[in-house]
């Protein structure tokens, strides 16, 4: 994935201040921005814009913390449409990652690898997202889907998503979502996020 922003895409980050972000009550967003970097603080953030289909690009950074362990370890989470939790973890240099390590969908799948660099160098997610169908009495019939490459490293390959992860803003798998970056309490930094929402389908003309 080029770093280049699509043409429609949405540059969610605006890379000056956070104030098309709110918490998850609505107030105002107050994280810390510097030099094009925003800064975990005080609590998630989520985007005023909601998304239903789309490809997501963002790139975060790890703390480095020697001495943490575990979910310790500079902590974050990346949530598509505020319901679906990929981690975000140090967990460089694990050789079988599991359902809570860097990269997983939050206690559903484990990333097929880990393409984790060390702390304190930026890394990439790239998502290509689809969400749940619902038909007209609110029933998934078609679940939520997604692949998502970590350092152009192919870590979730199409699977489908059995629901919601813990911490999810709702389970209205029907209706579109924000992004959401979660506060973790640990010093995790964003940049460069932006979403290109896409059609639900293609034209069905020739």
């Amino acid at each position: 994935m080029t770093n280049q922003i699509p043409q429609n895409a949405i540059q969610v980050f605006n890379n000056r201040d956070v104030s098309n972000w709110t918490q998850r009550d609505g107030q105002d967003a107050n994280w810390i921005v510097e030099n094009g970097v925003m800064s975990v603080n005080k609590g998630d953030i989520m985007t005023q814009d909601r998304f239903t289909d789309f490809i997501l690009h963002l790139e975060f950074m790890t703390p480095h913390m020697p001495d943490a362990t575990g979910q310790a370890r500079g902590n974050s989470g990346v949530f598509l449409q505020g319901r679906y939790e990929i981690q975000v973890l140090d967990s460089y240099g694990i050789e079988n990652p599991g359902k809570g390590d860097c990269g997983s969908i939050y206690n559903q799948f484990s990333p097929l690898t880990n393409a984790c660099y060390p702390p304190l160098e930026w890394q990439t997610y790239d998502v290509y997202f689809r969400a749940a169908r619902v038909n007209s009495n609110g029933e998934v019939v078609d679940r939520t889907r997604l692949t998502v490459l970590q350092n152009n490293i192919v870590i979730h390959n199409n699977i489908e998503l059995p629901g919601v992860t813990g911490a999810a803003i709702d389970e209205q798998v029907g209706e579109p979502g924000p992004l959401l970056l979660q506060d973790h309490g640990d010093d995790v930094k964003y940049r460069n996020i932006w979403i290109l929402p896409l059609p639900l389908s293609g034209s069905d003309q020739y």
